[in-house]
């Protein structure tokens, strides 16, 4: 099993860290050809529209797009807003892949960034600690999108589609190898 994490910005040597703790191949990818022989796929937090300019530049949008059709993608943060289907703004580059709509930045400035416990489906106790930092939340999800956790006002912050899992937090900014050893799993399914 050989998982990418998508290291054009954003925190992506937190989850090369993190995998390879989970035994698991884990590789930087910055160029198409490097998706090619992935099994799965990280796209961390950052800056979600300097992502989408980066994979522009790099010629990855096809390629992540169809990627994102075929094998177990994760997004965090960043990473949930560039996989959403409906992010409210035409002119930043996203995937589209997932059907959720994303409010990006919902909870305000650097300065509104939080972190709470966390009780996500399939990961039993304890809580998770999750780390929001300009965090989106996801508004809207279509039939077919699993809610695996919610903030106690009800905002969605951690969701999955089949082989797509988008969490609004930063599950590498922690010691917590749960929800990465829940895409590991979910990686697995694909290639039995």
């Amino acid at each position: 099993m050989k998982i990418g994490v998508l290291a054009l910005q954003g925190a992506f040597i937190e989850h090369v860290k993190m995998l390879r703790q989970l035994d698991a191949a884990a590789v930087q990818a910055r160029l198409p050809h490097q998706l090619e022989d992935l099994d799965g796929l990280i796209i961390p937090g950052g800056e979600s529209t300097t992502i989408g300019k980066l994979a522009t530049e790099y010629g990855l949008m096809g390629p992540l797009r169809a990627f994102a059709r075929a094998k177990p993608t994760w997004g965090t943060c960043a990473g949930m807003i560039f996989l959403a289907k409906n992010i409210g703004i035409e002119e930043q580059p996203i995937l589209g892949a997932m059907d959720i709509a994303v409010d990006r930045n919902a909870f305000g400035r650097q300065i509104d960034s939080f972190e709470t416990e966390l009780a996500i489906a399939g990961l039993g106790a304890p809580p998770f600690h999750a780390v929001f930092i300009r965090a989106p939340v996801v508004t809207a999800a279509a039939d077919g999108v699993e809610v695996l956790a919610r903030l106690d006002d009800g905002r969605i912050v951690a969701a999955r589609q089949g082989h797509l899992l988008a969490t609004a937090f930063h599950p590498e900014l922690t010691d917590d190898l749960r929800l990465h050893r829940l895409f590991c799993d979910i990686v697995k399914e694909t290639l039995v």
